[in-house]
């Protein structure tokens, strides 16, 4: 089964990803493409509110938002009978009855075409140890499907992707352009799991819970 392709995103999009070595020796660096949306970017249309304040700049509300440690999620869907997906920092929960949970789509992204098309879609919470899963659903130009991606088959035929934290299943509930992005809502239906320690994602780098 295969996704469809995405191109190679521009510079101004890659960040650095602190990765494992093998073995556990270390951390090594490498630039990673986000495709599928972000916390920290706006428009390059300059918005005066209505007081006459000028926003900041991109680069600052990057730098400030990094600040923010964030959850990671793949989102899944087969609209047609193909499986597509991305990974997200954006997920959260809207509310809790009826039960709804949201994540932004870069208005820019290749996968959301066929993603919007999706009655039911799920949100696979990554497990710590899934970086390079992370990153390849943050990749264009990959069948991001493909081995090693291991998937089957859930509710309402959505990929649920193996080992991971846990499972939401939603169906497609509101969307809605707010700036450059689009808010997706999902009305939750089914979950599963709950018991991993999730990925995180914070200053630009991936990492792991550590409680206390």
């Amino acid at each position: 089964m295969t996704a469809a392709p995405d191109e190679q995103p521009p510079a101004s999009h890659l960040r650095l990803v602190s990765v494992p070595e093998q073995g556990g020796r270390g951390r090594k660096f490498r630039r990673v493409g986000e495709e599928g949306e972000s916390h920290a970017s706006i428009g390059s249309e300059e918005v005066r509110p209505a007081g006459g304040e000028v926003p900041i700049g991109p680069e600052e509300f990057r730098q400030a938002l990094a600040a923010h440690a964030a959850g990671v999620v793949v989102v899944t869907a087969r609209p047609g009978g193909e499986p597509v997906g991305l990974t997200a920092t954006s997920f959260t929960s809207v509310s809790l009855a009826p039960p709804l949970v949201s994540f932004y789509v870069d208005q820019a992204s290749t996968t959301w075409p066929a993603l919007s098309k999706a009655e039911y879609f799920a949100v696979n919470v990554l497990a710590s140890h899934q970086v390079e899963l992370a990153a390849r659903f943050a990749r264009k130009g990959v069948d991001r499907f493909a081995a090693p991606t291991r998937w089957s088959p859930g509710l309402a035929d959505v990929p649920l992707l193996e080992e991971v934290a846990s499972h939401l299943v939603c169906r497609a509930h509101h969307t809605s352009e707010v700036g450059d992005h689009i808010l997706v809502v999902g009305l939750v239906v089914a979950t599963a799991g709950g018991d991993g320690r999730p990925l995180l994602y914070h200053q630009g780098r991936f990492g792991d819970f550590q409680p206390r």
